[in-house]
């Protein structure tokens, strides 16, 4: 049985490929007790929709070359069917977006990729397989983690009372997630990182966090704290 198994959502794949750390993502690997994954659903965002336009072809390529390679794989190598995680995909997106209100209108929260990463995860954990979710986009890890705290967001951002389904958040515990900032923690803290400077570490999470990483100046001092 694989030891672990982690999965990635498409924004954590995509901020590594723009920032060149694809090298030290196979390295990773390499160290890894176990498995990276990838739902069909995150590879139409990641591959199949960008590699047909021109200012994104190149990054799909390059992580086209980790599933050729085998560093990313699908569901099917740990057993489970892509067609039964599309199917549950739908229902749970549907009660995600369904879950915070907005004068009485639902929400739009969360999209297909991080959605069916949810879904391998859950039929992970009632398979007992360890897994971490590699997500970096804020609404979906607060949705799992802090409901009450997405909640505060949305009611500031949209300047409105928002109203939340509590009976939807069981759907959404019990889900361990990291975000592509950690994964670049652990390149340093493994030395993978090719660039040795003393700035390495700094440079590779503010990079990763103008890339779309959700992640506060006061997470990045923290995390170089701990290295």
């Amino acid at each position: 049985m694989t030891e672990n198994v982690l999965i990635f959502d498409a924004g954590p794949l995509i901020g590594l490929t723009m920032n060149g750390l694809l090298p030290e993502l196979r390295k990773l690997k390499d160290i890894f007790p176990g498995k990276f994954i990838i739902t069909e659903e995150v590879k139409y965002e990641v591959i199949d929709r960008p590699i047909n336009i021109k200012r994104f072809e190149l990054e799909a390529l390059r992580i086209q070359e980790l599933i050729n390679d085998r560093i990313l794989e699908f569901p099917e190598s740990l057993g489970f069917s892509g067609t039964k995680i599309t199917t549950q995909t739908t229902d749970l997106m549907a009660i995600a977006n369904s879950t915070l209100f907005k004068k009485g209108k639902a929400v739009h929260l969360i999209d297909k990729g991080e959605t069916s990463a949810l879904v391998l995860a859950r039929m992970l954990n009632t398979k007992g397989i360890k897994n971490l979710i590699a997500i970096d986009e804020r609404t979906t890890r607060m949705l799992c983690e802090k409901p009450e705290n997405l909640k505060k967001l949305l009611q500031k951002k949209l300047h409105s009372r928002i109203d939340i389904k509590k009976t939807n958040l069981e759907y959404f515990r019990g889900f361990r997630i990291i975000r592509s900032c950690e994964l670049g923690y652990m390149m340093y803290k493994h030395g993978l990182l090719s660039i040795k400077s003393k700035k390495a570490l700094d440079a590779v999470l503010y990079a990763l966090k103008f890339k779309g990483c959700s992640i506060s100046s006061e997470e990045i001092n923290r995390l170089k704290k701990m290295a």
